[in-house]
């Protein structure tokens, strides 16, 4: 007669549920770093979008007085306008890289990384975003938006 043995399919799956609760945390912990870290990632897109823009902005309002007084065309002062967005990252601790386009365009591309808390266990040791952005000179009225009736409420 053979003997049943009630002991001998817990033996062979001995260890197996700590070795599944591992995996589980690792991945829960992945899980938790990609939500932690890929929120820091996007508040430093936001961070350097609006950083980008502002810089641009500053540098697009540096007009060339000179030639404002001298003929009425009022246009951007290429090297001020440069400097101007250059301070303008400068004084937020930014650095990037700023370009003037067709003489009334500034162009201005900043980056920013962020260091990672959970990610860095893994190995990701921080998150890196680059934004542009570009801002112009105008003067007066360049355009009527179309469907706009004037005079109506």
């Amino acid at each position: 007669m053979q003997e049943l043995r009630a002991e001998e399919p817990r033996v062979r799956e001995r260890g197996s549920i700590t070795a599944f609760a591992v995996v589980i945390a690792l991945a829960l912990l992945v899980c938790a770093g990609l939500v932690v870290d890929g929120g820091a990632k996007i508040q430093a897109h936001r961070e350097a979008h609006a950083t980008a823009e502002e810089a641009a902005r500053a540098g697009a309002g540096q007009i060339d007085v000179r030639r404002a007084y001298a003929d009425g065309r009022v246009e951007v002062d290429g090297a001020t306008a440069l400097s101007a967005a250059r301070a303008y990252l400068s004084s937020g601790g930014h650095s990037g890289r700023v370009t003037l386009s067709g003489g009334q365009a500034v162009q201005v591309t900043v980056t920013v990384s962020r260091p990672t808390r959970l990610l860095s266990l893994i190995g990701i040791a921080s998150v890196t975003t680059t934004a542009s952005a570009t801002a112009r000179m105008f003067h007066g009225i360049e355009r009527i938006e179309q469907g706009i009736d004037q005079g109506r409420p």
